[in-house]
């Protein structure tokens, strides 16, 4: 069993739980990564860049809400936090 699927049963397990603290996660490192995408500057570079992080976080804020299966929404809490991660890192170590 590979990390990814042990992961995955662990979310469906923990489904309640896990999808609450996904919400906050993902919300915080958008959050994160909002500002740092607007505190290097307001071209249009950026507010596409910007939105993309908004439209990954609210897809998965609405997908925890609408009920959709554990699956999906695992891999949509992947997506947003990669999204975020990657966004933070790109602004930290190349701007």
């Amino acid at each position: 069993m590979n990390i990814i699927e042990r992961l995955s049963t662990d979310f469906e397990r923990f489904y309640m739980a896990n999808s609450i603290l996904g919400i906050i996660v993902s919300s915080c490192l958008g959050s994160i990564a909002a500002m740092m995408i607007l505190a290097d500057g307001n071209s249009v570079y950026h507010v596409i860049h910007l939105s993309w992080i908004v439209i990954a976080a609210m897809i998965y804020n609405a997908s925890v809400l609408v009920g959709l299966k554990s699956k999906m929404v695992f891999f949509l809490q992947v997506f947003s936090v990669l999204s975020s991660v990657l966004s933070i890192a790109y602004y930290i170590f190349f701007t």
